[in-house]
């Protein structure tokens, strides 16, 4: 567990033991094929028949003849004490090895957003992170970004955090990432300490101008603590 103080404020912050599983429980523009023998990996409906495929490259090509990938990218496992996964290999060659693929297509774009003219507004907009990029580069982008989060979720990196203080004890979970800033979840946390804070600023006000309004001296105003 780490402890993180803001504003007077304690973020508890620990392992979310029942996460959502990403390639199930989230919309994504991407398609992940995989075959292992040990795990159940990737997604279970990637609507590609692997029959007669004896090996990666025959996968590859029954992706392309089936599916006409936009882009398409290797997936690897490294298996020791856990899992991991990456799209450009390992060093290890007796604990790691290609597990699948990793693509996107027309169909999978069209129906989660990731249209040409959405991508051109990337392109040309003023993020230095996609400005000037083709769409194919954006595209492997996004990829690698989902096949980190899936990464996360397998090696579970997955984390929560409960903040004693607030109303109801608020916690939320589902961050992906040892990395609590890039995550989101040190923003989120923040948040729902500045609402409280201003939540109870509020009741001390409404508070205060009751107390006022009927005339209650200044010694006798007892008003909510923050």
């Amino acid at each position: 567990m780490e402890n993180v103080e803001y504003r007077g404020y304690t973020i508890e912050i620990e392992s979310d033991n029942d996460p959502l599983n990403p390639r199930t429980d989230y919309d994504t523009g991407t398609v992940m094929v995989c075959q292992h023998g040990c795990y159940s990996l990737g997604d279970e409906k990637h609507g590609v028949d692997l029959g007669g495929c004896n090996n990666w490259a025959d996968v590859k090509q029954a992706i392309i003849d089936q599916k006409s990938p936009i882009v398409i990218l290797p997936l690897y496992l490294y298996d020791h004490s856990g899992i991991t996964m990456n799209t450009t290999g390992f060093g290890c060659r007796f604990d790691s090895g290609q597990v699948g693929f990793i693509f996107v297509d027309e169909a999978k774009c069209d129906m989660i957003g990731w249209t040409k003219e959405y991508i051109a507004t990337l392109t040309n907009g003023d993020n230095p992170k996609y400005k000037g990029k083709e769409r194919e580069e954006i595209l492997t982008d996004f990829m690698i970004s989902d096949v980190e989060t899936y990464d996360n979720y397998i090696s579970r990196q997955v984390y929560r955090f409960e903040i004693d203080g607030i109303e109801d004890e608020y916690s939320c979970g589902g961050f992906f990432g040892y990395d609590h800033e890039k995550s989101g979840l040190l923003s989120e946390a923040r948040s729902s300490i500045d609402a409280d804070i201003g939540y109870k600023i509020k009741k001390k006000i409404e508070k205060l101008k009751e107390l006022i309004k009927a005339k209650v001296p200044v010694i006798y105003r007892v008003l909510p603590s923050l």
